[in-house]
């Protein structure tokens, strides 16, 4: 499998640019709001610590049958980083997707807006997307994982047929 790469996406608000290692010290100030982690554990990074984690990330996965794909996520009008998308693509043509906007740009549907500019980009070359999102009013599976609602689609087209192989 050729490994995915994180290339800039376009929406009629944000601009998802690829994850830079340069991109962590305004990212840390993006998520430090401690409500953020609620769901998902753990507590705000500093800008060393997403530094060295955005280093991991930009290096890729250790594993040839994997691509971490990661874009920070910037509206045109604010010309500032908001937030973030993320894939993990596997060889078995299934995308794992999650996203995270931090608490002061939350409610304007650039959570939304990201995702399906993602799954509209990841659709050209997998079969299966899966998302992870904590239970609310809306279930997606009846699968769970780490306290969250697996969320899944198979795309139609030729990616699509090739899930199960």
């Amino acid at each position: 499998m050729q490994p995915l790469v994180a290339e800039p996406i376009r929406t009629p608000r944000l601009d998802l640019l690829p994850l830079r290692v340069e991109h962590a010290e305004e990212m840390a100030a993006v998520l430090s709001d401690p409500a953020l982690h609620t769901f998902v554990g753990g507590a705000p990074h500093s800008p060393a610590a997403l530094r060295t984690r955005y280093r991991r990330l930009v290096a890729g996965s250790p594993d040839p049958d994997v691509s971490w794909c990661n874009w920070v996520l910037r509206p045109r009008e604010e010309e500032r980083l908001v937030g973030t998308v993320q894939a993990t693509v596997t060889r078995r043509h299934t995308a794992e997707i999650a996203w995270v906007v931090g608490t002061p740009w939350q409610g304007r549907g650039f959570a939304s807006e990201a995702a399906r500019a993602l799954v509209a980009e990841l659709g050209r070359s997998v079969g299966t997307i899966v998302a992870h999102i904590h239970p609310g009013p809306v279930s997606y599976t009846d699968e769970e994982q780490d306290g969250e609602q697996r969320w899944r689609l198979v795309l139609p087209g030729p990616a699509g047929r090739i899930v199960g192989l």
